[in-house]
């Protein structure tokens, strides 16, 4: 596994951090992008989920992550 330090970042309040931009290119990852985030061996990993299109099922499982996310969204909304 290769490991690239490209910057640093500093956490803001609620918990936010900037993806410095080079990064945001090279992934695609632009406003609105959905990350999942996750803990890999004592390590935060950020992986970004393919966009939805419209009208094309996503199965259960997944509908519900969608409205649970939704939901978690709505809670913590300000």
């Amino acid at each position: 596994m290769t490991v690239v330090k490209l910057s640093r970042v500093r956490v803001k309040r609620k918990g936010q951090v900037t993806i410095p931009k080079e990064i945001r290119n090279k992934f695609g990852i632009e406003e609105g992008t959905i990350l999942e985030i996750s803990i890999e061996d004592n390590k935060i990993v950020l992986k970004p989920l393919p966009s939805l299109e419209p009208g094309n099922p996503v199965g259960e499982e997944e509908f519900k992550k969608i409205l649970n996310e939704l939901e978690e969204r709505r809670r913590n909304w300000r």
